[in-house]
């Protein structure tokens, strides 16, 4: 049941159309952080993408004033996001009724 928690999860933060050659269209920074930590929690960003934002007293707003200015770390953030995006639309693809 966690799985399927978390493709709906991924699968709402979703655009209602997925825009297969760009899937980050119309989703701000601060979105994709909310996402992954509701998603995967700060402990296992940390672990994933080890900076300081992350791993000592995370919080969204440190970690977009960083993000926005360290150009490496917010693309591995946004990929994460959307190799998520991605594994979870697959997944809603096999169902009939995707928006459940």
């Amino acid at each position: 049941a966690g799985s399927v928690k978390g493709v709906r999860l991924i699968a709402s933060m979703a655009n209602p159309e997925f825009h297969p050659n760009d899937p980050l269209h119309g989703v701000t920074l601060k979105k994709i952080l909310e996402t992954l930590v509701e998603h995967h929690g700060w402990e296992r960003m940390g672990d994933m993408i080890p900076i300081r934002c992350f791993m000592f007293d995370p919080t969204i707003n440190s970690s977009l004033k960083f993000l926005r200015q360290t150009p490496w770390a917010r693309k591995k953030v946004e990929d994460w996001y959307v190799y998520d995006l991605r594994r979870a639309q697959k997944r809603v693809d096999g169902s009939e009724d995707a928006r459940e």
